[in-house]
């Protein structure tokens, strides 16, 4: 009957070893998994940044195309209404065609 019970004591002691094992497992799972997901988020911050600033250097970028076209149509109007004219008639003959 000892042998039994030594047998069913290390039976005990492999089953505890094997619980503290999963639960160390599951643990640094959950570790690695925060750290993807913060790593996903930084990520992911630093893209909208960036993109918020892509699209604010294309807004500058088409106010100063703006505000120059407007320079230029001030500055010679009728050579505007010619050349627009023509981008029109062009568009046109385009859009008879198709």
């Amino acid at each position: 009957m000892s042998r039994m019970n030594e047998g069913g004591s290390n039976a005990g002691q492999g089953g505890s070893q094997l619980r503290d094992s999963a639960a160390e497992v599951t643990q640094n799972l959950r570790d690695m998994g925060g750290q993807v997901r913060d790593a996903a988020q930084e990520k992911y911050d630093q893209l909208r940044n960036q993109a918020s600033e892509y699209y604010e250097q294309g807004r500058q970028r088409a106010q100063e195309w703006e505000q120059g076209l407007e320079q230029y149509v001030q500055e010679k109007p009728i050579q505007s209404l010619l050349i627009a004219a023509g981008v029109g008639m062009l568009l046109g003959l385009l859009w008879k065609r198709s």
